[in-house]
Formats: structure tokens, sequence, C-alpha cells
């Protein structure tokens, strides 16, 4: 290949995956590198800016491992991860927020109404609410797989002190599509701040921390599997969340409550907090 000048480098390298048999593959990497060179030309980008660039990839490689990816952090402290959920979210459907790096399959099975919030100390809190389809119809044999900090703002994989079931469970719900359980409110919590996104976040004058959030997948068969947070409206970081995960319809209050019956009904204190919430859910496409 050869008559390379700054006008023609950009087609020149569209048209070199021209034999890609994958079309949509071809697609994406078109329009990658169709903007990775307009923002080239865009600031000017000079070589030593680049290489710092590729340094920069290469200490989130080397600190990538089983347990953290830099990579991921990167994309959320960008806002791509959130960017990608909220293009896939459907008119009238909840919004779907980050999955986050601390979901694991094989979470215990807990019935409707269960107490997950054992011996964990903490606010105590009733959450309860329904499944339904866009047409509020309850979706029928729907699972919640559900998991969240500890009043301390740490996961059960951050926290050997913690069994690894802690604060987490699946559960699988009946025709009406009402779900119910008793946990501990969350704590706000920094994404980690010692690596080279914590660097790049410290260099633009940013904070790391996130909002106390529940986080949900939901899944029902014949509909799009949902993925989701939902946050208490009078967290301190609910307006910069530094992986702006928060969407309005998803920060909700955390209501006090002193009804006798329902305290007794689910064994909890009074008073106690209350936070009802019902997800709706889109057709599988």
């Amino acid at each position: 290949m050869h008559g390379i000048d700054r006008n023609t480098i950009t087609d020149a390298v569209i048209a070199s995956f021209d034999a890609a048999q994958d079309g949509r593959m071809k697609e994406v990497l078109g329009a990658l590198v169709r903007h990775l060179h307009a923002f080239a030309r865009e600031v000017e980008l000079r070589p030593e800016e680049w290489r710092t660039g590729i340094a920069f990839l290469t200490r989130a490689a080397a600190i990538t491992d089983a347990g953290r990816n830099e990579f991921v952090l990167t994309s959320d402290i960008l806002g791509l991860t959130s960017l990608t959920d909220l293009l896939q979210s459907v008119p009238g459907a909840t919004e779907r927020s980050v999955l986050g790096p601390f979901h694991a399959e094989g979470s215990p099975e807990l019935p409707v109404g269960a107490d997950l919030a054992r011996d964990n100390t903490g606010e105590r809190v009733l959450v309860r609410g329904r499944v339904l389809d866009l047409e509020g119809r309850p979706v029928r044999n729907a699972t919640i797989d559900f998991w969240q900090t500890n009043a301390e703002g740490l996961y059960w994989q951050q926290d050997p002190s913690q069994q690894s079931d802690n604060l987490r469970f699946r559960m699988a719900l009946a025709d009406d599509g009402v779900y119910a359980f008793t946990t501990v409110r969350p704590a706000p919590y920094t994404v980690p701040y010692d690596g080279p996104v914590g660097a790049l976040l410290r260099a633009g004058g940013r904070h790391a921390w996130r909002p106390a959030h529940f986080h949900f997948r939901v899944l029902a068969q014949g509909f799009a599997p949902l993925t989701t947070e939902v946050f208490p409206d009078d967290d301190r970081y609910i307006d910069e969340d530094a992986v702006f995960g928060v969407r309005a319809s998803l920060a909700v209050p955390f209501v006090k409550c002193d009804s006798a019956s329902e305290a007794a009904k689910y064994s909890l204190p009074s008073p106690f907090s209350r936070v009802e919430f019902d997800f709706r859910m889109s057709a599988a496409r």
C-alpha cells in the first residue's frame, strides 16, 4: 500500500477490513476507525500524548486479573458502560444500569419475604414490589438475582469477614410477580482508586465515589433480561456517581415506617425503612 497521507489514511484503514466475513464486525470497526481518526484530527494528537495513552493501557493490563478489570473500570468512569446500557433501554421499561464487577453466579435461593439481613449490622429495610410487563400485567415465573454491599460499603468478595453468600440471593416469584425481602441499607463506596484509573480521576479533579445502591437482575422467559440498580434518593452522591449509573427513575425514597403489623410480619424493629419498586420488563427481541 502506498500513497498514504493524512487525508487518505482513514479510508485506507477502513478498506483493509473489506474481506471481513462478519458484517457487524466490519460496521463496528469501520465506525471505530472513523471516530478514532476524527478524534486525533480534532485535538491534533501529538506522538507523546499518544504514547501516554498507550502507557495508560499498558498499566491497566498489568493490574487486571480475575478479581479486577481496569479496562472495565476505564469504560465505567468514562461513561461508556452506562451509555451502552442506556442505548439498550426500552421506552416504558425499567431503565438499565451497570452490572458492576461483583455479580457472581450461585447465589442461594430464598423465598419471597425472606430475611437477607441476618446478622449484618445496619438500618433494617423492607424492599418489595412487583415484576410487570409494559402493560402493567404481572410477569409469570420471573426470577430476581440480587446483590449489595454491607453497611460499610463492602461486597462479600472484598471482605474476608463476610460469608460468600452474604447479602445476595436468587428468588423465584409466583404468577403474581410479587417480590419482598428484608435487608440492611447499603453504603456508598469508592471504585478502585490505586491504579491508572485512579490517577486519571485525580488528574481530572474527580472523586471515585458511587452512591449506595441495590443490584438487580430480573429474568423471565419471553422477556429481555434486565440488569439495573436502585438507589436511595437522599444519598449524598446521588448526583455525582463516578460511573454515571444513576437514572432519575431508579432513585427512590427510603420511607420511614412505624406499622406494627408490617414490622411483626417481617420480624423488623419499629420504625424501619421501606423501599417499594416495580420492575417493568420488555419482550425479548
